[in-house]
């Protein structure tokens, strides 16, 4: 077998895997592989329009048909569909993890030994306050409707607002968690397909620690210690990225940005029979 035949079989089980718990996803909520499939040839084709095309000249209908496979007639039907990107609801939830993060970091809302504050909705150190300081137009009401809705914070009896967790990690309703789903996920294809094609001398961190045979009643204890050293990492990484975000002349800091950051994950996979303990890091 040639090297070309064993990268296009390495190719399949990579793919063949990724896809296991995303169509787990689908059937769960009712998906069928029909609609998939309208997706998955939608995506392409954008894909080839976007991406593939030929420097100099306008990306084709044509060429976008002969890199997918489908005929020019279905590449053109697949344009002509309505968008499926949500941008608003995405923006939306930019603005109120922007201030849910703030509320950890600005000392203005912290009490004396540093902790976020429960705070009224009005006043000088009110939650209306932390929403115009760090969400720029975004009207107070909807940031605190979405940061109830998905469990990030609390009406006390009293009227003032609570934190209840140090990250935008919706806690309720399938549309949020699948909407980080399409995310985070599309974040580290991005970074793997970097990894694999773009300059070595540039490479993007992309690491993991895996043990096989771990005993499970550790599994607890261990959940417990990643949380709060990679809740504590991503709080000193907000910290350095906001303030690399202000730093510069005011012109400088009006000019277009990137998007960047850092994300980490746990996972946890009990088989039926325990195998004997061994590590790996990758």
């Amino acid at each position: 077998m040639n090297q070309d035949s064993q990268l296009e079989r390495a190719i399949d089980r990579a793919v063949a895997r990724l896809l296991r718990p995303l169509f787990r996803v689908l059937l769960r909520h009712g998906k069928s592989y029909r609609a998939f499939e309208e997706v998955a040839k939608r995506t392409y084709v954008e894909v080839a329009m976007g991406d593939f095309g030929i420097p100099g000249k306008k990306p084709s209908i044509a060429r976008a048909s002969i890199l997918s496979g489908l005929t020019r007639k279905e590449v053109q039907r697949l344009l002509q569909a309505p968008a499926l990107d949500d941008a608003e609801a995405i923006e939306h939830r930019n603005r109120a993890a922007r201030v849910l993060t703030a509320w950890l970091r600005d000392a203005d809302f912290h009490d004396r030994q540093g902790q976020p504050l429960a705070l009224d909705v009005e006043g000088e150190r009110g939650f209306a306050a932390l929403v115009r300081r760090h969400s720029g137009d975004m009207p107070t009401r909807a940031v605190l409707d979405e940061l109830l809705r998905v469990g990030a914070v609390e009406r006390l009896p009293d009227g003032r607002v609570a934190l209840l967790t140090r990250g935008y990690v919706p806690r309720q309703g399938a549309r949020e968690m699948v909407g980080v789903l399409g995310a985070d996920v599309a974040d580290l294809i991005e970074t793997i397909d970097h990894n694999l094609h773009q300059d070595a001398q540039a490479p993007r961190f992309q690491r993991k620690v895996m043990y096989h045979g771990v005993p499970v009643q550790a599994l607890p204890a261990f959940r417990a210690l990643s949380a709060e050293r990679a809740q504590a990492l991503l709080e000193q990484l907000d910290r350095w990225l906001h303030d690399a975000s202000q730093d510069g002349a005011p012109g400088e800091r009006d000019a277009p940005g990137a998007r960047v950051g850092l994300g980490i994950y746990y996972f946890e996979e009990v088989p039926p029979e325990q195998g004997q303990r061994t590590g790996e890091r990758t």
